[in-house]
This record gives structure tokens, sequence and C-alpha cells, in this order.
């Protein structure tokens, strides 16, 4: 019994072509868990896509795709000094983030080079672009990972500007910039702006799950157990609220299930509802992110490492039994299924 991903794949990839076709250029990205489908299965579909290469993550997720992909593949993580690993084929592009690094690698090396952005994560300052080494390194283009919000009103195509003509005021190449959150419209007004420079858009959610109608995740329903009002269950031995069943799905903390990342909070609803979550928490009460029949359900313990234990009141849908599915609403990028299947 799995926790499952089914993919409508005629749509999934109909999506991937709409996004294609919006950012011409496109570099994929598959890194992490693959945004729930698997790095693996990321390669295949790049490689349908024909854009001739593949962001990832680190080296070591490079590493492990020399033998899945054939074209180029591009780390997203700067090199960092000394850092272990073994050689890597020509066809791997590093990034780098310092001058030192850039120094560091090995003659004839292919590198991206990362730009300090309003981002404030990693990159050259304006400053270091004149103590870039100009020779024995091959030279990719240089990047920019720039902020998805803009709550200041700053203009991203602005920031690029900048950057690409200290980029050539400094005498280094300017013809292929890659860039991470930019919208179809800004890379059109930064075409209008720098006609010698190809625009790159790294993209990988909204490549990969930007049709969420094409993707349904769902567990298995493993036993079915009646409770009736105060009867204790569980490791913790709490009492039932009500009579009602207790159903055994899969999906538990090794699928991530259950675990959340932090969330940036716009607005005062929001906001309010994560107080009302909270509230709920201190009393043992935590909604789960499995549905049946329509509505969703609560845990009746925290999930555990492989199943989560639900509670479904009697007064609710007609139990289900062993071997049916339940629906969950996931967040892909931290949860990893046991089986993705296309329909």
């Amino acid at each position: 019994m799995t926790l499952s991903l089914y993919v409508d794949t005629a749509r999934w990839r109909a999506h991937q072509q709409s996004v294609l076709a919006e950012f011409p250029g496109l570099v994929p990205v598959a890194k992490g868990n693959g945004y729930g489908f698997g790095n693996e299965r990321l390669a295949r579909e790049a490689t349908r896509l024909g854009t001739g290469i593949l962001a990832v993550g680190t080296a070591h997720e490079a590493a492990g795709l020399l033998d899945r992909y054939d074209g180029e593949l591009l780390v997203l993580t700067p090199y960092r000094v000394g850092e272990p690993g073994g050689q890597l084929p020509h066809r791997v592009i590093r990034t780098v983030a310092h001058a030192e690094a850039l120094q560091a690698l090995p003659a004839g090396s292919r590198v991206v080079v990362e730009c300090m952005t309003s981002m404030r994560r990693h990159g050259i300052s304006h400053a270091d672009l004149a103590r870039l080494p100009v020779g024995g390194i091959s030279f990719e283009g240089f990047a920019l990972h720039l902020p998805l919000d803009r709550p200041d009103g700053s203009d991203p195509v602005a920031e690029v500007t900048q950057w690409v003509e200290a980029i050539a005021g400094a005498g280094l190449p300017t013809s292929t910039v890659y860039l991470s959150h930019l919208s179809a419209a800004d890379l059109s007004r930064l075409a209008g702006r720098l006609a010698g420079t190809a625009f790159r858009s790294r993209i990988g959610t909204r490549l990969w799950l930007g049709d969420v109608g094409s993707l349904q995740a769902c567990a298995t329903v493993l036993d079915v157990t009646p409770v009736i009002r105060g009867e204790r269950y569980g490791y913790r031995q709490h009492k039932a609220p009500s009579d009602g069943h207790l159903l055994v799905v899969t999906g538990g903390t090794a699928h991530g299930v259950g675990l959340e990342a932090p969330k940036y909070l716009h607005g005062v609803l929001p906001r309010a509802k994560g107080l009302a979550r909270a509230g709920l928490a201190t009393v043992n009460r935590t909604l789960s992110p499995y549905s049946w029949s329509g509505k969703q359900l609560w845990f009746a313990e925290p999930p555990h490492m492989q199943v989560s234990i639900l509670f479904l009141p009697a007064d609710a849908a007609k139990a289900p039994v062993p071997g049916d599915e339940l629906g969950l609403n996931v967040r892909h990028t931290t949860t990893h299924f046991d089986l993705v299947a296309d329909r």
C-alpha cells in the first residue's frame, strides 16, 4: 500500500509546453525531492522538452543524473573552495559566487558567475567584477537570483539592467544571463533594452507544479477501527471525542506528511487563521491534509513514521474500507511519494 501521486500526463506535459513557449531559452530545474516526482523523472521530462540543459541543486545531484540526462547540467549551489567530491565531466557547469572560488577551480572549468542581487543571499559584488580572472576559465554566463516579492515597488528590470551594464563595463561577456523569478513581461522589457544578451529563465515550481489540476495525491486506507466516545486509543491513549472510526492511512513523517515549513503570511486573515491553528494545536486538535467524501479530517494523533491515524466522526460520511484511497493536499516540494503513476 502506497502514498501515490497520480499524473494526468497529457495535461501536465501540455502545461510544460505552455511555459516553454512563454519563456524562450527556459532552463528546467530538478533538485531536492524532484518537486515530488523525483529528479530522474524530471530529467526524462527535460529531455523531452529539448532544452539541452538541466539545472540541479548540488554537485551530488549532478553526479546522480549523469547517466540519466545527456545534456548540460548546471549546478545552482555555488562552488566552495575545498569542497569534497570527485571531478565532474566537462558538460557540468558550476556556479561560483566568490572570486576566490573562481580562482580555485581547475583550468578550463565551465562556470556561471552568481551576482549579489537584492536577495542578499550570495554572489559577487559590483566591486568584485574587476577581480574576476579572465584567463583559463570558460565563462558560460552570469546569474541573477531575484526576490519573489517587491514591497518597496522596486523594478526587477532596472536591477537586471544595472548588473548587465556593470558586467559589460568590466569588460566581461554579457552574451548569456541566467535569471530566476522574472515574469515573461519583464523578460520582454529586458529584450527591448538589452538586445545583445540572451536571458534564460531557470524555472522549477511553475514548470512542474503550475497546473495543480493535473496532479492528484492519494493515500491508501490500511485499517478502519470503530471507537466510541471516551474510548482510549493510540500511543498516548487519548480519548475519542465522539463515536466514530480511526482510519490508519499511508503517509507519515518519512513521506513529509505532517511536517510544515515556515510560511510568510500576508494580511490579517491569514494571520488570524494561523493563530487559530496554533490555538487548536495546544489542545491536540490538528487538521490533517487528508480528505474523505469532500471533508478534511483531523489527525487522531501525530503522524507516525510511515502511516497516519485519522479520526472520522460517526455523523460524517460512510467510513471507507481498507484499500480505498483518500485524497490529500500536500506540499510537493517536501513530500516523498512511494509511487508516481501516469494516468
